[in-house]
């Protein structure tokens, strides 16, 4: 399994955009992004750096495999 990088928030939102997922609102330092395809809503909380945790949390909220979301990050 690959490691996961250490990335901002904007990078996480950069990369989740690549599969279809839109910015559609924020509460407070929570922006929550909607795939209207798969009907999925995936929040990201902005920081400049995000904890491995939380990475592992968005991929799963998004449905996304960890080399599918890598590979989007390096795009």
């Amino acid at each position: 399994m690959p490691k996961l990088p250490a990335i901002s928030a904007k990078a996480a939102i950069k990369a989740l955009d690549q599969f279809g997922f839109k910015v559609y609102r924020q509460t407070g330092s929570h922006i929550h992004l909607w795939n209207r395809e798969r009907n999925l809503v995936v929040t990201v909380p902005n920081h400049p750096e995000l904890a491995k945790g939380t990475l592992i949390s968005i991929m799963k909220q998004a449905k996304l495999e960890r080399k599918e979301f890598i590979a989007a990050l390096k795009e």
